[in-house]
């Protein structure tokens, strides 16, 4: 989902201010690190966590790093994770990316870092452990809130590259050795917390090569398979320990053209949910869920909605179980309070629909295992609200429908 810019995070930070004071290595098996069980693999297309199977039940929560960075809006972090160890949530995804931003950026330059915002994120993964909660940790967006590919793409026009189009982000040698430095500076950072490096600390569930990558401008998804496949393989010859997936919204592509019905509209997104997953070293499935903003505007009345989620769903879990074969999350999906015919009955229902698809598939040992709704906000955070916001202290009835699915999803491990 595209996400608004840091502008709206210097209003939240002055309000609670005045408020409150590459080499290529065969695929190493994910789990087997320094502290032997306690990283989470994949066996088929289930999670395995200590040899007990592992289901996910969490929320997104992007603005981390950047709120911990800052001492006046840190609380708000450990607010967030407190607040969802009580309902049960295991896991979080969150960026690990701020890219040559103006505010609190992570990467000012290629290869130089914002050490304080660098400190932010050891402390929202510091944070995580203290509660309980695992991260999914995103290496760069494909939109321009918070740089994403077209900063990398402007860095290696400024470097004399023939770049003029972001999707050169993918086949630019320039900008994909930025990316990848990137990684490496990411997945070797010591904690200055906890005195462990990323790679080796099982707070982190799976690092994501980018939040809703797409590459419009080669509709076959050529340019988006070649890239997915190098950078799955720099991050594994780095880090043997943690799962990988790409960031998927799910759509479908020129490998089995038959299923691009499923698709919610015609427009061309370059990336192709069968052939990208089954790329060895991505270790499970993501696909998101936005029907009112993908279906054409002439259809999305809430009827049409829930159909298409339907749709888009059980042929997602179908294809996990018999073509992927790999475990199948839903990485952001959500209802917003500014569409026509929202109320917080219908997200409820919208929420408690999703979770019985999740607990239905895992009861049976199907692929489906585990969701993250959009988004998880700490309360006086007004100002970061997308309309997609869950405030767990304000919303006792949407929190109570997530503190019934971690039971139930508890109850099968």
């Amino acid at each position: 989902m595209k996400k608004g810019g840091l502008l709206v995070l210097l209003v939240v930070t002055v309000i609670i201010i005045f408020q409150y004071g590459g080499v290529c290595h065969a695929r190493p098996q994910p789990g087997v690190g320094t502290c032997g069980g306690c990283f989470v693999e994949t066996r088929g297309n289930t999670f395995v966590k200590n040899g007990r199977p592992f289901y996910l039940n969490g929320f997104n929560a992007y603005w981390m790093m950047v709120f911990a960075s800052d001492n006046s809006t840190r609380s708000k972090v450990t607010d967030a994770f407190k607040e969802a160890s009580k309902y049960g949530m295991n896991v979080a995804r969150t960026w690990a990316f701020n890219d040559g931003q103006d505010y609190k950026p992570l990467q000012i330059s290629p290869g130089s870092y914002n050490e304080d915002t660098f400190k932010g994120l050891d402390f929202v993964v510091a944070e995580a452990k203290k509660y309980g909660i695992q991260l999914i940790l995103s290496l760069v967006n494909n939109f321009k809130d918070y740089g994403g590919k077209d900063k990398y793409v402007q860095w290696a026009k400024q470097q004399g590259e023939n770049v003029n189009n972001e999707d050169d982000f993918f086949t630019n040698c320039l900008a994909r050795r930025f990316y990848k430095n990137h990684v490496r500076k990411l997945l070797t950072r010591v904690n200055t917390i906890t005195g462990v490096a990323y790679k080796d600390d099982p707070t982190i569930f799976a690092w994501e090569l980018m939040n809703e990558p797409r590459c419009p401008s080669d509709p076959s998804g050529t340019h988006l398979q070649t890239w997915i496949k190098a950078m799955a393989k720099h991050v594994k010859s780095i880090d043997n320990n943690h799962l990988l997936e790409i960031g998927l919204e799910g759509f479908y592509g020129e490998s089995m053209p038959e299923k691009k019905q499923n698709n919610p509209n015609t427009y061309p997104v370059g990336t192709d949910f069968i052939s990208n997953n089954q790329i060895p070293q991505v270790d499970f499935s993501t696909i998101h869920l936005y029907p009112e903003t993908w279906l054409p505007s002439n259809d999305v009345s809430e009827t049409a909605q829930l159909a298409f989620a339907e749709k888009w769903i059980q042929a997602h879990i179908l294809d996990s179980n018999t073509i992927v074969k790999k475990p199948l999350v839903i990485g952001e999906f959500g209802r917003s309070s500014k569409y026509p015919e929202y109320s917080l009955e219908k997200r409820n229902q919208y929420f408690q629909k999703i979770y019985n698809d999740i607990y239905n598939s895992a009861r049976s040992g199907g692929s489906f295992a585990g969701g993250l709704f959009w988004q998880l906000l700490s309360p006086d955070m007004e100002n970061m609200g997308d309309g997609y916001q869950v405030v767990l202290q304000q919303n006792p009835s949407t929190a109570n429908i997530i503190a019934q699915q971690s039971q139930k999803l508890s109850s099968l491990t």
